[in-house]
């Protein structure tokens, strides 16, 4: 299976969108620097309270021998949908209906279909994007980093996602005071750093059906796809 289309599982298991929320913002004004575990607990909140979300994404990954970074938007609702577009090439995507995810380039014959149930098993790391889980109970060791400035400040909250220690070394998650995600980074027991930035974030937007609905080019089929995309 190419490099990048592994790469894509990264991007699966924001499908289940139910987490309860639970009074955990940071206090505005004046108040004691957060810890780890008050901080992730206001990023649970923050997306937890989401019906969706729009977000300019940039992602970017280093690794054997490689450096590439593509842009593009994503977009996200519960439950279980999201797009990613991307700018180059256009009309490259990745797009979880539901039920399934695809994931078509322009130009290939072929898209690729897998089941979002085989796709959960793989837990992925972006599932945090829309508070599916408490951050807290699926990172091990998790720290808690001063990264931005007296005025701005932002924090990095690292750990081992669970499950996943075969695969990733860290996730490390950028985020503000309200526990807004700026950046996402994760690095691969090879040493491979994938990093997605995300801005322009606009929080519960309305949505169309169609917005998560591929329908294929003229003479693309889709394709049970052997291997988890």
């Amino acid at each position: 299976m190419p490099r990048q289309m592994r790469h894509l599982t990264l991007l699966l298991a924001i499908t289940t969108l139910t987490a309860p929320s639970g009074p955990w913002a940071l206090s505005p004004g004046p108040s004691p620097a957060p810890t780890a575990a008050t901080l992730a607990k206001a990023v649970d909140a923050h997306y937890n309270h989401l019906t969706s979300l729009e977000a300019r994404y940039t992602e970017r990954y280093q690794g054997l021998g490689s450096d590439r970074t593509e842009t593009g938007t994503l977009l996200l609702r519960k439950p279980g949908r999201m797009r990613w577009s991307y700018d180059t090439p256009h009309g490259k995507l990745f797009l979880l209906d539901g039920h399934d995810a695809i994931f078509y380039t322009p130009g290939d014959p072929q898209a690729q279909r897998l089941p979002a149930k085989q796709l959960d098993d793989l837990r992925s790391p972006l599932r945090f994007l829309l508070g599916h889980t408490e951050l807290a109970k699926e990172l091990d060791h998790l720290t808690l980093t001063e990264t931005g400035t007296p005025t701005a400040p932002l924090y990095t909250l690292s750990g081992t996602p669970k499950g996943m220690q075969q695969r990733l070394r860290t996730l490390a998650l950028t985020v503000d005071t309200a526990g807004t995600i700026h950046t996402m980074r994760l690095e691969e027991i090879d040493g491979s750093i994938t990093t997605f930035t995300f801005t322009n974030q606009h929080e519960n937007i309305a949505t169309r059906d169609t917005d998560f609905t591929f329908t294929p080019p003229p003479n693309v089929t889709i394709i049970n796809a052997a291997n988890p995309i």
